[in-house]
């Protein structure tokens, strides 16, 4: 485990020792858990990005497809 050194804005240590007390938890284990969480938010959020990028290259595509389709039906 490494150790870093981590400069918070005195309203959200305060929130969180507030928060410390009533959850009855070490700060080191909350914030682990916290820097978890949003690593996990953002992996999340990168691959929906992802996801809705390839999906709109994919949907060009298909309408390219689905028009060439209709055409040959108008042939037939």
């Amino acid at each position: 485990m490494k150790n870093i050194s981590l400069k918070l804005q005195d309203q959200i240590l305060n929130e969180t020792e507030l928060l410390l007390e009533h959850l009855k938890t070490s700060r080191n284990k909350y914030i682990n858990e916290a820097v978890e969480f949003y690593n996990k938010y953002h992996k999340r959020k990168l691959l929906e990005d992802q996801l809705v990028k390839e999906s709109l290259m994919i949907n060009e595509d298909s309408m390219t497809v689905l028009h060439e389709f209709e055409k040959f039906e108008d042939e037939i």
